[in-house]
């Protein structure tokens, strides 16, 4: 019947009453957003998406997190990542969150104060896999919004899986997302996977702060000169195109990818991401 459709669905035929929270159309129609639990206050929440995976996004996550931190922000970050959780190695991180008495998870504190929940901290073999189900993921996720004392954070970054999927979707309908920084690598081919995220996005009505891109060039140790590794960069003429800002490109470079391996990323000094950490400050 004509009422138990969602009038506002792309589809000819709209969507069932039942599927309303998946649909896109419905986003600022009706709200679903997640209250936090009574322990909790965050100031902004920041997501970092990507259109596919192996570009480094939890690597820009942690950097911007790492930061903001240093500016003397309260911050925090939710590994939305479940099924490739890498958050806590980054920073050393290898304790188990543990509940309450009332139920809730306490994430876990870095040793530089940074606040950080993964699915990792709550297995007992972090090597384990989980298999799961897109929508018991999403589930996930949406509990480590609900159910986790974060306290008072000046930035929560959530580090999201890639794609356009049940994560996503869930994070932008039930988190108050004040934008989004899409991270790209130079091939022209996650380039154009990056448009459906931020044509998501935007269809989302979730603001796109700015796009990074990794693995800009390689540094020769000899002679300085810079070497296109994936080829040629046409992130200007894509950020043009799309109408949102270069907040950075960020070189390949051992010694960051060494850092993060050993658990010392917030030791690194990442200049190449001032403009976006003046971005989120000026939020």
């Amino acid at each position: 019947m004509a009422e138990n459709k969602c009038s506002g669905c792309p589809s000819a035929e709209g969507c069932s009453v039942q599927d309303k929270e998946n649909c896109s159309s419905n986003q600022g129609q009706e709200s679903f957003l997640a209250p936090l639990n009574k322990y909790s206050k965050v100031k902004k929440v920041i997501g970092v998406v990507s259109g596919k995976g192996g570009v480094g996004k939890s690597f820009v996550t942690a950097a911007l997190a790492a930061a903001m931190k240093k500016t003397g922000a309260s911050v925090g970050i939710l590994d939305a990542d479940i099924t490739g959780p890498s958050i806590p190695k980054m920073f050393g991180v290898t304790q188990e969150a543990y509940g309450n008495e009332e139920g809730m998870i306490l994430p876990v504190e870095t040793k530089e104060g940074i606040e950080i929940m993964s699915i990792n901290l709550l297995m007992e073999h972090p090597e384990d896999p989980v298999i799961w189900r897109g929508p018991v993921i999403a589930g996930a996720v949406k509990q480590f919004w609900t159910d986790v004392v974060w306290g008072e954070l000046d930035y929560l970054f959530v580090d999201m899986p890639p794609g356009t999927g049940d994560v996503p979707l869930t994070v932008f309908q039930s988190f108050p997302v004040d934008g989004i920084l899409v991270v790209t690598s130079p091939q022209e081919l996650v380039q154009m996977i990056v448009k459906k995220a931020l044509r998501m996005a935007e269809s989302m009505q979730i603001p796109v702060l700015g796009v990074v891109e990794n693995f800009s060039y390689l540094k020769c140790p000899d002679c300085g000169k810079k070497i296109a590794l994936f080829g040629e960069s046409h992130i200007e003429e894509t950020a043009k195109e799309l109408a949102v800002r270069l907040l950075g490109q960020i070189p390949l470079d051992p010694t960051m990818a060494r850092a993060a391996d050993e658990g010392k990323f917030y030791q690194m000094e990442l200049p190449y991401l001032k403009e976006a950490a003046a971005v989120l400050k000026n939020l």
